[in-house]
């Protein structure tokens, strides 16, 4: 794997003079194919760059960037199917998400109750002050309605797993992010759509019970589903059994929707039931899917670690397809938009740090928290506005946010654990000179 990384890497070599040769003949055709290939080459040759191999998933991020804007067309239909379909939006979120979920665990939400005051100010900061932000941003800077709802949106969602990833590089607090993470994601169902209607209302309709009801399909199912897995696990007997039971009822419901009887439900049933039935089938589904995942990974043993590379490939997929539906919008705005990017992101670690210092937490806690309301859930954003029909307008700033998020929160946390360590060494130097002089 390391020759053919290091081959990649030799082959973005050729991209870049043959990119420039077709620059100065002026080929756009060739600019296009060495622009692309470029991207792809030196996405999976930077892996064999030990300096750089951390950010290899950002390098994917910005190959999915180039290739929608230099190929539209090929990420938007496969012949007569269309890669935005509703549908496939929808998979392919939760797909992400159970991905995601895959790497919590039940013990994760335990944490609730010991990290109290921490979990408090982190979900207090999270909804607040990136949701703030993104709106004064949108106030400053006259984007267009819907690509102004998307800032709004990104700042609403809840925060990522990658915050978890960047507190663990820099030796901060790991489980207060986690359960902050986790209280952020329960929240989220409730708490987007109200910012979502507060503060975007004017800008694209909001329907508060409709986001709900999505936030709750793309998010808490598939992470639900996870955590049957990790609770099959560790189970008692007596819950595993249980578990087995509730799966059947689940099998036996599911089985009996197509059947006759939703069709009853839509007759007898108002709309909200009906949503709610809809929402109760979806977990039953999940119910079901954590229930034959964790089967499959008897059979294969490292599925586990697998399932984080499909969640990247999720995002990456709707990195291209978004950028290839937004292409005109952010060959006028695209730049603008990523200069806001970096103040949204920059703001959140600023305001999370400082905040949690003036409220009393110590620096790794502080620390934490600057990850956890600067990094945004960008797949969450994305699936939302796939699900609205606008991915290619409300979905355009999780497209363009994401990558940054990514190579900020890299850099920050990089910092911050080359610091801590300087601090330790110096702090061996001091014990050992007293142990010395004694």
């Amino acid at each position: 794997m390391v020759v053919f990384r290091k081959f990649c890497l030799g082959v973005s070599v050729l991209c870049v003079l043959s990119l420039v040769g077709a620059l100065l003949a002026g080929w756009p055709p060739v600019v296009s194919a060495s622009v692309v290939i470029l991207a792809i080459a030196f996405a999976i040759g930077i892996g064999a760059i030990p300096m750089l191999s951390g950010y290899q998933y950002t390098a994917w991020i910005i190959a999915a960037v180039v290739a929608g804007m230099c190929y539209p067309g090929a990420f938007l239909h496969w012949g007569d199917f269309d890669l935005r379909n509703k549908w496939l939006i929808l998979i392919v979120v939760q797909l992400v998400m159970f991905g995601m979920g895959i790497q919590m665990s039940l013990r994760d939400f335990s944490e609730l109750a010991t990290s109290g005051k921490g979990v408090l100010i982190g979900l207090c900061s999270h909804f607040t002050i990136m949701p703030i932000v993104g709106f004064l941003l949108t106030k400053i800077f006259h984007f267009e309605p819907e690509i102004a709802a998307g800032i709004i949106l990104l700042g609403s969602c809840s925060s990522g797993l990658a915050s978890n990833v960047m507190v663990y590089i820099a030796r901060a607090n790991l489980v207060l992010s986690v359960a902050v993470t986790a209280m952020t994601t329960l929240a989220a169902p409730f708490l987007t759509p109200f910012l979502m209607k507060m503060l975007a209302g004017t800008l694209i309709h909001i329907r508060f019970l409709d986001m709900m009801m999505e936030i709750i399909k793309i998010v808490i199912v598939p992470i639900g589903a996870a955590l049957i897995h990790d609770y099959l696990k560790t189970g008692s007997a007596t819950g595993k059994r249980n578990l087995y039971l509730i799966a059947s009822v689940c099998l036996v419901f599911l089985a009996s929707l197509p059947l006759g009887i939703w069709s009853i439900f839509k007759v007898n049933f108002s709309e909200p039931l009906l949503q709610s039935i809809e929402v109760l089938s979806f977990f039953a589904g999940a119910v079901l899917v954590g229930l034959v995942y964790h089967l499959l990974t008897k059979v294969v043993v490292n599925l586990d670690r697998y399932m984080p590379y499909i969640s990247m490939f999720g995002i990456v997929y709707f990195t291209t397809v978004t950028t290839a539906a937004g292409r005109d919008n952010l060959m006028q705005v695209g730049f603008l938009l990523f200069f806001v990017s970096v103040i949204h992101n920059s703001a959140g670690y600023f305001f999370g740090y400082w905040l949690s210092r003036l409220l009393g937490l110590d620096k790794p806690s502080a620390r934490t928290m600057a990850f956890e309301v600067g990094l945004q859930n960008g797949g969450m954003a994305s699936g939302l506005a796939g699900t609205m029909g606008k991915l290619g307008t409300v979905g355009l700033a999780a497209a363009v946010f994401s990558p940054w998020m990514n190579i900020s929160g890299s850099i920050l946390a990089n910092y911050w654990r080359r610091r801590e360590e300087k601090i330790q060494a110096g702090k061996k130097v001091v014990e050992g000179e007293k142990v010395y002089g004694e």
